[in-house]
């Protein structure tokens, strides 16, 4: 806990419209025009678009058809998910040997705490500098602000877009934010923006006016949350990233077995829940782990980096190619485990190249079924019969490696 005499100093980093971005260092061509990055075909899915694309009322998560008919000039590509993964790691290179306390929030945004070295360097000119190079370092625009807490710094950097930097003086946060729409504060989504809008409440100084108990009747603890937000309090930490952080689950058999389809039901059943629960916990994951202990008691793990995902057909097939590769003696196997690791805050986005929008409907009509009935609802049918009672998991998110437990 930090002395009231010292008051936080709070970055919020976000790289412009980060796919689009990457695809122009590899084609000067696409500055400036309208550019759309995801499936290809007309069930294709809009992954990312540029800020010309933005303008014709397009945005991330659209049907491509859709998409096409409101801006028929739009150049559409398919996205490189190596590539987009691949500079997500240099930048969060640069980012660990620069600052002493960062959080990788998601793919292209990072949180980091500063506090204390305005002492002996300048918060905001260790910011600018960080800044400066990643942009020499990588050619891509990205975007900071500076406050005393994550909220304010993450609004006030939408603010600063595109490829801009802003400072938002400790004690002027309400100041700040009164003017902007409520809906550019954090938790306010659509129904919640069209509830407050029902109630003639546009601007975030209203909701700074009214009084917490009433936020609170009419959006229950969100209420609560969004009105402090409103009011620039936030104290919520940046948690040091590790790119160690996974979840995982293993299944021991009652009796050790050679039979591979039935390992590989077993492997199947695993990955889909634990793809749902990244998605539930609104995580991506950029490398996935094998585990096979044989009847003599011998454990062997396999790993592969991935491009970040959440989605149940890239990592189910992932999963059985490094099975393949692992299962090499025909030996009886006693266990077998999966874990996902280097995980970041995400969303279906970086999927939806290889997602069609029936795809992307179905995920989340399983996923609404998992929530309601349980996890073992419904499940595809090489995992069919493996109910979650099978497995012996570790929960939540876990900084050691499960792979090494005995």
């Amino acid at each position: 806990m930090l002395p009231q005499s010292i008051k936080r100093q709070i970055v919020h980093l976000d790289l412009d419209t980060f796919f689009v971005s990457v695809e122009r260092l590899k084609n000067s061509a696409l500055v400036g025009k309208p550019v759309l990055v995801g499936g290809s075909s007309d069930r294709g899915v809009v992954a990312a678009c540029s800020y010309e694309a933005r303008a014709f009322g397009i945005h991330s998560a659209m049907p491509m058809k859709l998409a096409r008919q409101l801006c028929p000039q739009a150049t559409i590509i398919r996205g490189d998910h190596e590539q987009y993964s691949h500079y997500s790691d240099v930048i969060t290179d640069i980012v660990k040997e620069s600052v002493p306390v960062y959080e990788k929030s998601s793919i292209d945004e990072f949180y980091m705490d500063l506090t204390g070295m305005d002492t002996f360097f300048g918060c905001y000119k260790v910011a600018t500098e960080l800044r400066n190079k990643i942009i020499k370092n990588t050619g891509l625009p990205i975007s900071f602000a500076l406050s005393g807490n994550k909220t304010v710094s993450k609004v006030g950097t939408g603010e600063a877009k595109p490829n801009g930097y802003k400072e938002i003086p400790l004690g002027d946060e309400k100041i700040f934010l009164a003017p902007l729409s409520i809906r550019k504060i954090p938790m306010v989504g659509e129904k919640t923006y069209h509830l407050l809008r029902n109630m003639g409440i546009e601007k975030v100084k209203t909701v700074q006016e009214m009084p917490v108990q009433l936020m609170e009747q009419v959006l229950g603890e969100n209420g609560t949350v969004i009105w402090k937000k409103a009011n620039g309090i936030d104290n919520s930490p940046v948690e040091a990233y590790s790119e160690r952080k996974s979840i995982s689950t293993e299944c021991t058999f009652d009796k050790d077995t050679i039979d591979v389809a039935h390992l590989k039901s077993v492997l199947i059943s695993m990955t889909e829940k634990l793809a749902f629960q990244l998605r539930d916990e609104q995580k991506l994951t950029a490398c996935v782990t094998i585990k096979i202990r044989y009847s003599d008691f011998n454990t062997y793990t396999i790993q592969s980096r991935i491009p970040y995902t959440a989605v149940d057909h890239v990592l189910i097939d992932r999963a059985k190619e490094l099975f393949d590769k692992l299962y090499q003696k025909r030996m009886l196997i006693r266990l077998i485990g999966i874990r996902f690791s280097h995980l970041v805050h995400g969303s279906y986005q970086i999927g939806l190249f290889d997602t069609t929008v029936e795809q992307v409907q179905l995920y989340q009509a399983m996923d609404k079924l998992r929530k309601r009935f349980g996890k073992d609802a419904i499940q595809r049918a090489g995992g069919m019969g493996i109910t979650l009672r099978d497995f012996n998991p570790f929960n939540g998110i876990r900084n050691g490696d499960p792979s090494k437990k005995k």
